[in-house]
């Protein structure tokens, strides 16, 4: 959120770009109370990372890790007008714990991982989810909040259990009926999916993943038809489902901006 995604952006396709305006966000951002993706500096640090900010990305890796709280393993979040600690991809656990790959071993981070999501786990009948914040219920299945987002993100470092046991309840759910888009709609889920082919190597995961495409496609056509026009940005309308359908095509699971631009 803000001007760093949009200077990112400018980069990357060859606009007018000012490096050092970028690196200055960057730094601003490093303690920014937030501690998540969309404000915080897990943001900043993937930014950092893909304009090849090498002092700005270990830099903020080293303030972000000092804030995890080893006994809780979160987190703690002031968001909203709250003290929380958010759990998925989107402002928490998930997304901080991948912003710091590569600047902490793959050991530390699923020892961290696997403790954190063991505790918070609530597994019934070969399925598993998460709740959105410590303590809180299990109102929601998608990538920003629940499993899917748990298992897109973190799949690689999750003990295997779990990742299957999460995806299954994806699976179980079926698509989304808030629409196609990645942060919390169908597309978003499919790449769950994806994930877990890519971690498992199994090949029904790869099928689950195509038949949510296929699905999240439909769902831009129906709302285009219903409405008259689509929703044309990336984490709420139709170029996530775009994306996922492309994915599909290769059984890549990078999600779009945490992993790959």
């Amino acid at each position: 959120m803000g001007e760093s995604g949009l200077l990112l952006v400018a980069s990357i396709v060859g606009a007018e770009f000012d490096a050092e305006r970028l690196r200055a966000r960057i730094r601003e951002n490093m303690r920014n109370e937030t501690w998540e993706l969309m404000w915080g500096s897990p943001g900043t640090i993937v930014a950092a990372r893909v304009a090849g900010f090498d002092d700005e990305w270990r830099e903020g890796c080293e303030v972000l890790a000092g804030e995890w709280d080893r006994e809780s393993g979160l987190w703690t979040q002031q968001l909203y007008g709250q003290t929380i600690r958010y759990v998925g991809p989107a402002h928490g656990f998930a997304g901080n714990v991948h912003a710091l790959r590569e600047a902490l071993p793959d050991d530390a981070l699923r020892a961290g991982v696997e403790s954190t999501l063991r505790r918070l786990a609530v597994v019934e009948d070969g399925a598993a989810n998460w709740p959105p914040v410590e303590g809180g219920g299990l109102g929601r299945l998608q990538w920003c909040h629940g499993a899917a987002g748990l298992v897109a993100t973190l799949g690689d470092l999750m003990p295997v259990d779990l990742l299957v046991q999460g995806a299954e309840l994806t699976w179980r759910a079926g698509p989304l009926a808030k629409g196609p888009g990645l942060c919390h709609g169908t597309a978003g889920n499919g790449y769950a999916f994806l994930r877990t082919y890519a971690v498992t190597g199994e090949d029904v995961w790869l099928e689950r993943a195509r038949r949510f495409a296929v699905h999240a496609l439909q769902q831009v056509e129906r709302q285009r038809t219903a409405v008259g026009r689509g929703r044309y940005t990336l984490f709420t309308g139709d170029v996530g489902a775009a994306l996922l359908a492309r994915s599909c095509l290769d059984g890549d699971p990078r999600f779009p901006t945490l992993d790959v631009w």
